[in-house]
């Protein structure tokens, strides 16, 4: 179950060091008992009390042996989404007796991956850890990097890493009429509320490529009073939108009657254009003048919707509202557009 802190981090910020948007874990000290590429696996790590591997008990996560001789361990990781980084979760989930019992991170910007001359600015001093926990740290920097690295004292596991942060996306690459994907996490969209997330976390809906099964998509619980379940989605930045997608892949008994998409332009740096937070009641009380974009649409099972000549000319806007009616599963959500200054 997530916690109210790390969701306070989650729908806020991308995870920059998530596997699927290419994240690498590229160097070790030591990874004796469990592999480092665990870290970066999705969710929280998991725990099979009667399974064991040649070296010892199998832990899914990274986990390095009982150190005998002086210094730490650490293992770095090039980030899938290079950006400004704001929180960590070093989560020692299911470590026990075993967990690192203090941690500090390290960031670099660099074109390649780090070697020996590597220049590192520290960005979480040395902090107390407590096992089978989510251990969380607020971070303070303004710019950008490409790598982090986890350093644990003297040894041990930690199950995950979490880097929280805001992608960097050099915008003035982007041609003026060129079609790019507004709403894609690795641009810097970002799935900001919804009104229901019961069986799949909203964030997949802009996640990397097509979901990989039906768990890898945004699914509310079966709606058993009157209305419509909904999710409000931040653009990358601001835009005229050409084409919209909504994905169905693996959604079949349970997949929207219909949906429809409404848009809208808040100015992110007047903060009292905005709701006080990103709850489901503050979205669903505020003032918002919302303009519909994409009028009512049947939709169909397993199946890739695209919509084009059904969206209205609305001009620049900056956060979505897509609507499904009655409730169901969407797999992914794509808004392909143009930048707008």
């Amino acid at each position: 179950m997530e916690s109210p802190h790390d969701n306070r981090f989650s729908s806020q910020y991308l995870n920059l060091a998530e596997e699927r948007l290419g994240s690498v874990v590229l160097a070790t000290t030591d990874d004796f008992f469990a592999e480092k590429e665990n870290i970066i696996k999705p969710g929280r790590g998991i725990f099979i009390p009667d399974k064991f591997t040649d070296d010892g008990k199998w832990m899914d996560g990274w986990e390095s042996r009982r150190k005998r001789i002086p210094g730490h361990d650490w293992c770095s990781i090039r980030l899938g989404a290079p950006g400004k980084i704001r929180a960590l979760d070093i989560d020692t989930n299911h470590f026990t007796g075993n967990f690192a019992p203090f941690a500090s991170l390290e960031a670099c910007e660099i074109t390649g991956d780090p070697d020996d001359s590597t220049e590192w600015t520290e960005l979480l001093a040395k902090s107390p850890l407590t096992g089978t926990s989510q251990n969380f740290f607020d971070v303070s920097s303004d710019q950008r990097w490409t790598h982090v690295r986890l350093h644990i004292y003297p040894d041990g596991g930690v199950a995950r890493l979490k880097v929280y942060g805001e992608p960097h996306m050099d915008w003035s690459t982007i041609g003026a009429h060129q079609i790019i994907d507004l709403s894609a996490s690795w641009h810097g969209g970002l799935a900001l509320a919804c009104n229901d997330q019961h069986f799949g976390d909203m964030g997949n809906l802009i996640a990397p490529g097509r979901g990989k099964n039906m768990g890898d998509g945004w699914e509310t619980r079966r709606r058993r009073t009157p209305g419509n379940d909904w999710v409000i989605l931040r653009l990358a930045r601001k835009g005229e939108v050409r084409k919209i997608e909504v994905d169905t892949n693996f959604f079949k008994g349970n997949y929207p009657d219909r949906c429809s998409v409404d848009a809208v332009f808040l100015p992110v740096d007047l903060p009292s254009n905005l709701p006080a937070d990103n709850s489901p009641e503050s979205w669903g009380t505020a003032n918002i003048e919302w303009q519909t974009l994409l009028p009512e649409q049947k939709l169909q099972a397993d199946h890739q919707h695209f919509f084009e000549a059904e969206l209205q000319t609305i001009g620049a806007v900056n956060h979505l509202r897509l609507n499904i009616f009655p409730d169901g599963g969407v797999s992914r959500f794509r808004v392909s557009g143009v930048k707008a200054d």
